[in-house]
């Protein structure tokens, strides 16, 4: 073989590879849903932070980032801490959480803080006196006192070390029940009184206003540091009718709960985070529902019509069988479908869209949370953080192909 030949043929090469490197230069997906209205969210743990994959998979498409438990209570608080405060407060440890926000500081990504006050897996201690294990609980004063500090504390620590990067608080998670036997009989709020059998100690202690109470505590302390936060509800199944009546009936209450200086009232809470859970809970059977859409608009619509402000916080569109590719293809795109024409049709009442389901996991034990909250083949990309073809068809949407 002639060098000329070779030359040639290595020539040839490097047309072609820089042919299929600039077919890789996209449009950043963020971007593409910005000119819509609304940011592009996703999961991100502290063990993650090793994964650089998985982190350039985020700083390729994605403007937002959910911690998974790491700016939660029960992960923040430090019981040792707490104990020696001379202040009898509550003491937190920031160190994973930290590390996280720090990595979206450096990489010009947005934080959604989540979250200031759930009753899921919360440290028990934190309700005890002297936050000891073994003594009883502490009165309702001392519990508000609590609270009221730890919101203040977490919120300004972040917004100080971090400045602007964490745009928006979950500061209530789940306080709306699903079931008569959760929730006081003829409480419109459905406010939680039990999960799973266990009672809710923020209700028990801190009162039946715990709830419109965070909220003030959040909203004084945004004014106080002067940080465009946003404060949101959060909460799952919030596209069902009832459950959505339920959760106005309660952010009802906490637009009424303060007034300013004229008596008028405060509106503390800005949005709703509609987590988005979509389709069967460990099955097939009710996923990739077209009704589910239909469902998912009206909600939107809905809270945006009281006012608030909406954004899809823990996005799983769940598919558990692989052979049903096509179908999850076609609902994703559908899916997106809905979300660009209600900000183009309906003003921009959408803010963001966070995948949870965000990469398949095949490898998944069956029957197990994550195989039921996620599923295994629900992701916009494969367990080897390929792009799939949901992936592709969500992105010739966004560009309107």
């Amino acid at each position: 073989m002639t060098k000329r030949i070779i030359a040639g043929i290595l020539m040839m090469s490097l047309l072609v590879a820089c042919g299929a490197a600039a077919a890789e230069e996209l449009v950043p997906m963020y971007e593409l849903t910005a000119a819509y209205g609304f940011k592009l969210g996703a999961p991100l743990s502290f063990w993650d932070l090793q994964n650089q994959s998985y982190l350039t998979v985020i700083k390729s498409n994605f403007n937002s980032i959910t911690t998974t438990n790491e700016m939660k209570a029960y992960s923040l608080l430090d019981q040792n801490a707490s104990k020696s405060n001379p202040d009898g407060m509550p003491g937190m440890n920031y160190y994973q959480a930290d590390a996280m926000v720090g990595w979206a500081q450096e990489n010009g990504i947005g934080v959604r803080g989540h979250v200031l006050v759930w009753d899921a897996y919360m440290t028990d201690w934190f309700f005890r006196e002297d936050y000891d294990s073994a003594k009883p609980y502490a009165d309702s004063e001392t519990i508000r006192a609590r609270t009221k500090y730890y919101i203040h504390e977490v919120m300004t620590h972040f917004e100080t070390q971090f400045p602007g990067v964490v745009y928006c608080w979950d500061v209530v998670n789940e306080a709306v029940a699903d079931n008569a036997d959760e929730y006081a009989e003829g409480d419109p709020r459905h406010l939680r009184t039990l999960r799973s059998g266990t009672t809710n100690l923020f209700r028990d202690l801190l009162g039946d206003d715990y709830v419109p109470f965070a909220f003030q505590c959040a909203y004084e302390t945004r004014e106080e540091l002067g940080a465009d936060i946003r404060l949101y509800y959060n909460d799952y199944n919030a596209y069902f009718p009832e459950k959505a009546q339920a959760i106005l009936a309660l952010m009802e209450t906490v637009n009424t709960y303060a007034t300013d200086e004229n008596g008028e009232y405060i509106r503390l809470a800005d949005g709703i985070g509609m987590q988005g859970y979509i389709g069967g809970y460990g099955t097939q059977e009710g996923c990739m529902v077209p009704e589910h859409i239909d469902m998912i608009r009206d909600a939107i619509l809905g809270y945006a019509a009281a006012g608030f402000e909406v954004q899809i916080t823990e996005m799983a569109v769940r598919n558990f069988e692989k052979d049903q590719a096509d179908r999850h293809v076609e609902f994703y795109a559908n899916l997106f479908r809905m979300f660009v024409s209600l900000n183009g049709e309906e003003g921009n009442p959408l803010c963001a869209v966070s995948i949870w389901g965000l990469t398949d996991n095949p490898y998944l034990q069956k029957g197990t949370y994550n195989y039921n909250l996620n599923s295994p083949y629900g992701g916009l990309y494969n367990e080897r953080y390929g792009r799939k073809d949901e992936w592709r068809a969500v992105y010739a949407v966004l560009t309107g192909e």
